[in-house]
């Protein structure tokens, strides 16, 4: 009976491993799988199980039955003008809603539907057949249009969670580009073209002003939505293809920067890492608050009591749970405006510390960690408590600030005590008559 359960417990446990890393991968050609061979390569060696099919396949499925059948979706296909199935830009759109990983690349030739999820992700990408020009920073090997670009990698976002903490290979990039809103707080703008960067059509001589001109020129962009699904979308599919993962670098103008091998590989594999949920996953272990002096957790405190509160939080790291080290957690005790707004003390073992005092404000509050950081899922995690008023017993006998009152009241029962004596016992001399 045992080992029946300790199989059933180990066949769901690999289930569900197994359903995270399920990966559809899009592709306008089975000649895709050649040419970007080893990006696939470095996804199965981690696990991931591809499921390849091309494009406009009529029997495309997201999802069955309302579960979805796949985890993470990988879209190479700038060429396809219509996908297949039940797989549309609405589809692809509840997909993420719904809490699905996104990596979509394209070029130059994407179509409408291309630029549809774009749309639908926070990014503008450019008109069709528009390719990023840079005529000082092109690549040798370029033929002529200066559309095979050199990026250095202190063009990319700072956030190592993101990127991985040293990129010191120059990057190779042929597509077109993207522009991102600034005002949108969940894109992100991961690699960045240079100065002299516009992106136009090559064939065309330029009588209009470009769609991105410099460093507004977004290469490859990121969203991470508020259910902290993840989004990917570069301009380039020749960024994740073999050819430009075993590039020598040779810069034709400025630094002419060389390099024997691009950085594009050690990108790529970063970029999937996060988009995919391998890195910056953060959750809470354990939540704890009692009474300083106490170790018993309450549902209910008293105004001006002293309270401890604790929260335990982990990252995954080379898919371990392990202790989460960061200086800038903050903690809000809340009622309807936070009425403490305090930073968390770091302790060992990934937990965070906070002792205040409880406001002189009873009602209903809660405790309220809400950490949203670059290249992190947004944690959040709060506690509802009680805080009542001072039972009467538990008032001060004499309060400090009414001992005038107190002397007012004393001095006047001691002045009505000494009238009272004066008028009773003293007794005037009456003055002598003549008579007398």
């Amino acid at each position: 009976m045992k080992t029946t359960i300790i199989l059933g417990t180990l066949i769901t446990f690999l289930t569900l491993v197994c359903a995270d890393h399920e990966t559809l991968v899009l592709i306008d050609n089975l000649n895709i799988k050649e040419t970007h061979s080893q990006f696939f390569k470095s996804l199965q060696e981690r696990g991931y199980g591809l499921t390849f099919k091309l494009a406009d396949d009529a029997n495309l499925v997201l999802s069955k039955y309302g579960e979805y059948l796949y985890k993470n979706l990988i879209v190479f296909a700038p060429s396809v003008l219509e996908f297949g199935g039940q797989v549309d830009s609405e589809a692809i759109t509840k997909f993420i809603d719904d809490g699905g990983n996104l990596l979509m690349a394209g070029n130059a030739a994407a179509g409408d539907v291309y630029r549809e999820i774009a749309s639908e992700c926070g990014f503008e990408m450019d008109e069709e057949s528009a390719a990023v020009i840079d005529h000082f920073n092109y690549d040798v090997t370029d033929e002529g249009d200066h559309t095979r670009i050199v990026v250095s990698p202190k063009n990319l976002i700072k956030a190592p969670t993101i990127v991985g903490e040293q990129n010191t290979q120059p990057l190779l990039f042929e597509g077109t580009g993207l522009i991102v809103d600034k005002d949108n707080s969940l894109v992100l703008p991961i690699l960045s073209a240079d100065s002299t960067a516009y992106s136009y059509n090559p064939k065309s001589q330029v009588k209009e002003y470009p769609h991105a001109v410099g460093r507004k020129t977004v290469l490859i962009a990121a969203l991470q939505a508020r259910n902290n699904a993840r989004i990917v979308f570069s301009g380039s599919l020749f960024f994740f293809s073999d050819e430009a993962f075993n590039s020598p670098v040779t810069k034709v103008h400025g630094d002419k920067t060389k390099s024997d091998v691009s950085g594009n590989k050690i990108l790529a594999i970063r970029l999937t890492e996060w988009v995919f949920g391998e890195r910056g996953r953060l959750r809470v272990r354990n939540v704890d608050h009692h009474r300083q002096g106490e170790k018993e957790p309450s549902s209910a405190y008293t105004i001006t009591d002293t309270v401890v509160y604790r929260i335990e939080i982990e990252e995954l790291k080379n898919g371990k749970w392990q202790p989460f080290e960061a200086n800038d957690v903050q903690l809000e005790f809340v009622r309807i405006d936070p009425f403490i707004r305090t930073t968390l003390q770091k302790k060992p073992n990934g937990v965070y510390e906070a002792v205040f005092k409880v406001p002189d404000v009873w009602g209903v509050y809660q405790f309220k960690v809400d950490y949203d950081r670059v290249g992190y899922t947004r944690l959040y995690h709060s506690t509802q408590v009680s805080v009542r008023p001072l039972q009467h017993t538990q008032y001060e006998r004499f309060i400090p600030s009414a001992y005038p009152y107190y002397v007012s009241s004393f001095s006047m029962m001691i002045g009505v005590f000494l009238f009272s004596f004066v008028f009773l016992y003293y007794k005037e001399d009456q003055p002598k008559t003549k008579s007398e």
